[in-house]
């Protein structure tokens, strides 16, 4: 008990154990009961996606518009870190490892199922005049900008508040704007519970994918004699043994490597098929795909079927099903884009997240899925499209059409086998993260354990038939996080006009002129946080004192002018000079009322804070423009500053060509 107590562990444990309790609960549930609990997570399904299948609609797209208004916005130019930071990693292992981790295995097994199932099974087979080019259509828009949109905004979530206000890199750090320091409680924890759980399934689900794969491809090329559970456990544990390696080895070394090397294979298999295959009509279909998919953005993105109910079944088989398990991945793939994002600016995060992996995957769904459908058409005579339903060996089916089809074959599983390692290795750094509340340089041993958990578990449900009770699962939990994931957009969104309303701040309107005279009483001002009395005070004893000199000196020169009190609110005074057909010069003065910050009343080392609320004397004038803060100014300060105000609206008098805006409208008319 000594040397357990004595192992050096950063978990958290409000979070750890109950999260460990309730992935391991949920897996024991789904291996014992396996088809119970499918049936009964199947009829929760199905009435989530015959209901309530519009709000993935409305939810992914706003995500999607959500980031591309903060990307062309001013916001666009806050750094996801302090404003001299710099990109941790270059450009090209940043996408790399973004795109790795997103949705290497998918590709892979997608690439040539998908579109070849829209083209075997249409949505709407009657009014389908060109199938190969509306599952081309309808690929594009379950892999592209809608789906990186899921990602890219809990990843910019995350990394702002991580970077920029130096919170823990979690997913309740989100919520700061809404709960301050309760991120801390009872909340946060279930929070990042939930995303705990959540990523975990995620991972082994779609994990699942990859070992059906890779046992198909090796049978495919006569390395396994047949497709069993001992097989499979024995792909799961080389992989994980893989994976635990690099984990271990860290970021920089494991993961980022891996990726780079990914991403160069993934690029030669593409031109290779792209050379070998049907090069212009891939090309051309490629360049009318994208221009398809502009075309129909709007329409894809709204649309639910609500008035062809012949394809609600297809929408909800597909593009619902699709955005749920987007939403599933987005803690696990959002976490980890964060992490390889620190000092990036937001403008450049969203094109890049957005863009980047989308232009590239639509050049492998054509290549992949465009070209195994023109040689089904001209080449196989209907060969693969008779293998839609059969995934697992639809890639391979496909190389063999191909010269080289071994190597291709070979290829293919190696980058299915590595794929699967920076799934995993990846999504172990990011469990690790959540359940150490992102605590730094963690003892290596529990990025093990995380390995061995989900190796262990991955087989469990392997052979107790539970894996699919568990994606179901998966999909499930998936809309109640769509939810927080827009309440996160909203708090995002409160924290940049904060950041904003902070960039924008400047030096005190009273202190940029200042030359340092008397600055024992300047620091006492600063020092101190004026009440009611202290307004009142400074009009009697400097502002009314300026205004009567200025009156004075105006009257002197023959111009009338006036001081009223009380015109702008109780606590106001105002040096008025009156006209007939021009508007009046106002220069006035009054007492605003501002909340000072808990932070500063509970801080000690700061000047003390009576009660809560200040009163700045602030200025206002005839055009309406924002006023100014006085509060520092004296007597002769005051009234340099009137004189300032008084030139400006004399000078524009004088302009014809501005003159008109000062015009009174309604001088003719009393």
């Amino acid at each position: 008990m000594k040397k357990i107590q004595s192992v050096k562990t950063t978990f958290s444990r409000k979070v750890f154990l109950p999260g460990l309790t309730l992935l391991l609960l949920l897996s024991f549930v789904c291996a014992l009961f396996p088809n119970s609990t499918e049936m009964a997570l199947k009829a929760v399904q199905s009435a989530i996606y015959e209901n309530l299948h519009w709000t993935y609609s409305l939810l992914v797209t706003f995500f999607l518009i959500f980031q591309l208004i903060l990307a062309f916005s001013k916001m666009g130019e806050v750094r996801l870190g302090a404003d001299n930071s710099k990109p941790q990693y270059g450009f090209f292992s940043w996408i790399a490892m973004l795109f790795a981790a997103g949705m290497g295995i998918g590709l892979m097994y997608y690439g040539v199922a998908e579109p070849m199932a829209h083209y075997v099974e249409p949505a709407l087979p009657a009014s389908t005049v060109n199938p190969a080019k509306d599952a081309q259509l309808a690929t594009f828009f379950h892999w592209g900008l809608h789906a990186w949109g899921i990602f890219g905004v809990m990843g910019l979530i995350l990394a702002y508040f991580s970077f920029r206000y130096k919170l823990p890199l979690s997913v309740r750090s989100g919520l700061y704007p809404l709960l301050r320091e309760r991120i801390s409680g009872t909340v946060g924890d279930v929070v990042d519970i939930f995303a705990l759980v959540s990523t975990f399934f995620g991972i082994a689900t779609s994990l699942s994918l990859g070992v059906v794969q890779l046992n198909a491809g090796l049978k495919h090329l006569g390395i396994l004699s047949e497709r069993s559970l001992l097989f499979q456990s024995i792909i799961i544990i080389v992989v994980t043994t893989a994976a635990i390696t690099s984990a271990v080895a860290g970021m920089n070394k494991g993961v980022k490597r891996l990726s780079e090397l990914n991403l160069l294979m993934t690029i030669l298999i593409v031109l290779f098929i792209l050379c070998l295959g049907p090069t212009t009509f891939l090309l051309s279909a490629f360049s009318e795909g994208i221009g398809n998919y502009i075309n129909q953005f709007a329409d894809l993105s709204f649309k639910t079927f609500a008035f062809e109910k012949d394809g609600r079944s297809w929408f909800t088989n597909w593009t619902v099903m699709y955005w749920a398990w987007w939403i599933s991945w987005a803690p696990f793939v959002g976490l980890f884009i964060a992490r390889i994002s620190r000092g990036r600016t937001i403008r450049e995060y969203v094109l890049a997240v957005l863009f980047v992996p989308s232009i590239f995957i639509f050049l492998w769904m054509t290549v992949f899925g465009n070209g195994a459908i023109w040689i089904d058409e001209h080449q196989a005579g209907g060969a693969l499209s008779r293998l839609a339903g059969n995934a697992d060996v639809l890639l391979f089916a496909f190389f063999e059409q191909f010269p080289f089809a071994t190597p291709l074959c070979v290829l293919a599983i190696l980058m299915v086998g590595i794929f699967f390692i920076t799934s995993a290795d990846s999504g172990i750094l990011v469990m690790n993260s959540i359940a150490s509340g992102n605590k730094p340089n963690p003892p290596k041993w529990q990025n093990i354990f995380w390995g061995i958990l989900l190796a262990a578990i991955s087989i469990s449900l392997l052979s107790a038939g539970g894996i699919s009770s568990l994606q179901t699962m998966t999909l499930v939990t998936a809309l109640p996080f769509g939810i927080i994931m827009f309440i996160l957009c909203l708090c995002l969104f409160k924290a940049l006009r904060t950041d904003e309303l902070y960039r924008s701040s400047k030096i005190p309107y009273g202190s940029r002129s200042w030359d340092g005279r008397h600055w024992q009483e300047r620091l006492q001002q600063i020092l101190t946080f004026s009440q009611k009395q202290d307004v009142i005070r400074f009009f009697a004893e400097k502002v009314r004192p300026a205004f009567e000199d200025i009156k004075e000196e105006l009257s002197k020169n023959g111009i009338d002018a006036h001081i009223a009190e009380g015109l702008h609110g109780k606590f106001s005074i105002e040096l008025t000079i009156p006209h007939d057909y021009i508007n009046n010069f106002r220069y006035g003065v009054a007492a605003e009322k501002r909340t000072i910050s808990d932070y500063l009343v509970e801080e000690e080392n700061t000047p003390d804070v009576e009660t809560g609320i200040q009163y700045i004397p602030v200025t206002y004038y005839s055009d309406g423009r924002m006023g100014n803060d006085i509060q520092y100014l004296s007597r002769n300060e005051i009234i340099a500053d009137v004189l300032r105000e008084y030139e400006r609206y004399l000078s524009i008098i004088s302009d014809e060509e501005k003159s008109m805006f000062y015009v009174d409208k309604n001088a003719n008319m009393r």
